[in-house]
Formats: C-alpha cells, sequence, structure tokens
C-alpha cells in the first residue's frame, strides 16, 4: 500500500521560513509528478507547486519567488521551502504524488494526510 508521509508545518510569523517535506513509501513501480496543494476552509484545494520526475518545477503565482520545490527521486521525497511567508499562505498544505503502481499505463493520485501551516503577524 502507497503512502505519503508529510512533516514540517507549524507555526511562523509573517517573513519566516518553514520547509515542508513528503516521503512516499510501499510498494510501486515509479512516480511521475509530485508536488503540494493547499486549502483553507470554505475554499476549493489549489496546487502551489509541482515538479516532475525530470525535476521540471511549476508554481502557482502567488509564491513565486519565495517558495522552491525539489525532489530526490532516489528517496521518493519531495520538499517545499517557504520562504517570506505571509498570512495568506496560512492553509492545511498537502503532499501529492502520481505514481505507477505496477508496469504499465495506470497511473493513480495519492495524497498524504495533510499538514497544518499558520502565519501569524
Amino acid at each position: 500500500q502507497v503512502q505519503l508521509v508529510e512533516s514540517g508545518g507549524g507555526l511562523v510569523q509573517a517573513g519566516g521560513s518553514l520547509t515542508l517535506s513528503c516521503a512516499a513509501s510501499g510498494r510501486f513501480f515509479s512516480i511521475n509528478d509530485m508536488g503540494w496543494y493547499r486549502q483553507t476552509p470554505g475554499k476549493q484545494r489549489e496546487l502551489v507547486a509541482g515538479i516532475s520526475n525530470a525535476g521540471s518545477p511549476n508554481y502557482v503565482d502567488s509564491v513565486k519567488g519565495r517558495f522552491t520545490i525539489s525532489r530526490t527521486n532516489a528517496k521518493n521525497t519531495v520538499s517545499l521551502q517557504m520562504n517570506s511567508l505571509r498570512l495568506e499562505d496560512t492553509a492545511v498544505y498537502y503532499c501529492y504524488a502520481a505514481i505507477r503502481p505496477t508496469i504499465g499505463p495506470v497511473i493513480r493520485d495519492y495524497w498524504g494526510q495533510g499538514t497544518q501551516v499558520t502565519v501569524s503577524s
């Protein structure tokens, strides 16, 4: 069974930094895209940053220049370095991974349990 386990959330003052990490475990063939979404009450989950298995990143405009996504394929991990945090970055952050369970065309999305990031003034 595939699991994504996140760590690194918490409380930080505006302007501060946090790093989120996520590790995929279990039996699977390969991982395609990985990334981070976030969600606040009453709003849809939004993509914050994604990264391909070749290491090509993409970001939502609001975090460009402040957040950096990276991954280590050998360890099946993805991280999100968040700098210059703002009040509006407060949310539950979810790791995701598009995983190929076995050899073949099927790819499934897997999600972490979510980690709270709270930015205070």
